[in-house]
């Protein structure tokens, strides 16, 4: 028992000090707590229930050493509670366990410390996942070691003392422990686990099946009985250990008997599926593919065809061949789609063309790689016409693979689509991010052009009345006739004044645009234009504010850039419609014009942040001496 409990101890001693060097302390921690525990056991067997109360501890905090739920705290709190009580119980005593309940608790603790590890390892990230699953071999290896050994026990009476061996077994899981956390077998760590159950569950059906045979004897082998018995409990293991890695290259000797050689179509598909999930990119992946291919089920060419809207182009081929194309009917997408796999007959049907060059006689398989019967590619494989024809395990493997290729296509459809809008957004984004600033900017401006307008015409008027007022004041006694004619003079000041004010509060925003809509606002501008102006304003309604704002501060900034830069013998004509779904305006003008792309100043881009920030649209069409047209639409279905 020492020696055994010394050999585990060194063990979780070696593997504490080798996960500290991978990084992570706090496994090493709870690594180290089982060495010292175990070597504590070893030297006091009272202390055995404490070294229990850690192996329970350390099951419950893996894969990372951390007790991470209250469940999980809580029950190592409890084992650490019961081990300390429990020993310092033997220790007062001055005896040791019993081995019966000991045992017990010891079970007891690895069932609960498995099932923890069970329950997270589905929903442990990846590389916690492949801790777990190296723990989970280890303990089923150290399980099937057990029984191995009791069974021998009670078959030859060989080991004489059990539980020293069955402890000594225990060291399988810290090694199991250490395996786990070295980056060169992570990726081995699923595979361990079921050649570990697989291996487990063979020797103790070899086990089991010789103690039914010696219960069936109802004696216990003597003299040379016991040598020909161990000797076939020991073949009988070989065979179990080697039988998976045998199997494995037998099957790749007969794969090469049949001209496959290398990898075969299962693992081809197997080896599909892992790349898959890595961030390989799509185009070294497809060419790994059809590298497969041509390895395992196509070694006279393999090839994958890719496409949409039923245009396919070749886009990897082994070996290499000249780019191709097929455009398929609707009828052929459709039916192509919801193939699942295809031969030469097929294919002179619906696909003739990938048949071009091909021996008639060859085998030749076509496996559309389709998404919910959406068509967006093909894989093709081709032997020689010496060659086998394509067994149903082949076309199965096929088939797979175009699944997921097809998965993969869609997959790469819907990540192009979403980088697509998400640069959209950027766009808008900064569209809209100028598009404030325009506004703050223009809001600045127009106060300030308010603020010029009311010092520079209304405020100086009305200081001239304030002096004219003054001046009556003090003549009216003196010479009231000079009274009466700056009275007059009083009277038109007035009226300039209130003049001001109006064209002033009408650019603000003009009280017939907000008493009768845009109809009248607009006929109201043509005082204020040079050139012939005509209105047509046909709408079933009135509109929100903003919207007959946003329409009628366009057109008048349309009406004005033609004023200026349409020419003294151009005409203007305005036009605001209406439907159910959308209001539309333009001003035309039959004036000058300009060349695209150089007439777009200031005001063009006011225009349309006006419009866009109702979700509405501008379009300025213009050429030279062919006169210049401002649209605009904006939706109006959902306007009250």
């Amino acid at each position: 028992m020492v020696l055994a409990s010394a050999v585990v101890a060194a063990a979780w001693a070696l593997v504490a000090f080798g996960i500290l060097l991978t990084g992570r302390p706090t496994l090493a921690r709870a690594s180290g707590l089982i060495a010292v525990a175990q070597a504590a056991a070893g030297i006091w067997p009272a202390c055995a229930p404490l070294a229990v109360a850690a192996w329970l501890a350390c099951g419950l905090g893996l894969p990372d050493g951390v007790l991470g739920s209250w469940p999980r705290r809580t029950l190592a709190a409890g084992a650490a509670v019961a081990g300390l009580g429990w020993t310092a119980g033997l220790l007062a005593t001055g005896t040791a366990p019993d081995r019966g309940p000991l045992i017990a608790a010891a079970l007891g603790a690895c069932a609960v410390a498995l099932g923890a590890v069970a329950l997270r390892c589905p929903k442990a990230p990846a590389a916690r996942r492949r801790t777990l699953q190296w723990v989970a071999a280890a303990a089923v290896v150290t399980a099937a070691s057990d029984a191995v050994l009791i069974a021998l026990n009670m078959l030859l009476g060989t080991p004489g003392e059990l539980l020293p061996w069955v402890l000594a077994a225990l060291v399988v899981m810290p090694a199991g422990l250490l395996l786990s956390q070295l980056p060169a077998t992570s990726r081995l760590a699923e595979q361990a686990l079921v050649e570990a159950v697989v291996v487990a569950g063979l020797a103790m059906l070899v086990v089991s099946v010789y103690l039914v045979v010696i219960i069936g004897l109802a004696r216990s082998p003597v003299g040379p009985e016991r040598e020909v018995l161990v000797a076939s409990v020991v073949a009988a293991l070989t065979a179990v250990v080697l039988a998976l890695p045998l199997r494995f290259r037998l099957v790749s000797f007969g794969q090469s008997l049949l001209g496959r050689r290398g990898q075969t179509p299962e693992e081809a598909l197997a080896s599909f599926g892992a790349r898959m999930s890595r961030a390989v990119p799509f185009d070294e992946l497809l060419l790994q593919l059809v590298e497969s291919l041509r390895a395992t089920l196509g070694p006279a060419g393999a090839e994958v065809w890719v496409g949409t809207d039923g245009l396919l182009h070749r886009t990897v081929s082994v070996p290499e061949r000249p780019g191709g194309q097929i455009t398929l009917s609707d009828k052929e997408r459709l039916v192509v789609g919801r193939t699942r796999i295809g031969g030469p007959a097929w294919m002179g049907v619906w696909l003739p063309g990938l048949l071009a060059g091909h021996p008639q006689e060859a085998p030749v398989r076509v496996a559309p790689a389709a998404h919910l019967g959406d068509l967006l590619g093909l894989l093709v494989v081709r032997r020689t016409p010496e060659g086998l024809d394509f067994t149903e395990e082949d076309d199965r493997v096929l088939i797979e693979l175009a699944r997921q290729v097809g998965l993969a296509l869609h997959n790469m459809r819907l990540d192009s689509a979403l980088q697509a809008s998400l640069e959209e957004l950027r766009q808008r984004n900064e569209e809209l991010q100028a598009s404030r600033l325009r506004i703050v900017t223009a809001a600045d401006a127009s106060r300030r052009a308010i603020e010029r307008d009311l010092h520079d015409g209304a405020q100086q008027h009305l200081v001239t009345l304030s002096v004219k007022l003054g001046l009556a004041r003090e003549i009216i006694k003196e010479d009231p006739a000079l009274a009466a004619e700056l009275l007059e003079e009083l009277h038109s000041d007035v009226q300039n004044t209130n003049a001001t004010f109006r064209e002033l509060a009408h650019g603000i925003y003009p009280p017939l645009l907000r008493n009768h809509g845009l109809g009248e606002a607009m006929r109201s501008v043509t005082r204020r234009v040079s050139l012939p102006y005509q209105v047509d304003v046909d709408l079933p309604r009135r509109y929100p504010e903003e919207i007959e704002a946003a329409v009628y501060f366009c057109c008048l900034e349309a009406i004005q850039n033609a004023g200026k830069h349409a020419g003294p013998d151009a005409s203007i004509e305005v036009r605001i419609h209406a439907d159910s779904e959308m209001l539309r305006f333009s001003v035309s003008d039959d004036g000058l014009g300009f060349a695209a792309g150089t007439g777009e100043g200031h005001g063009f881009v006011n225009m349309t942040d006006r419009l866009g920030a109702i979700g509405g649209l501008l379009f300025v069409e213009s050429e030279r001496s062919a006169g210049t047209t401002v649209r605009g639409e904006i939706p109006v279905g959902d306007a009250p």
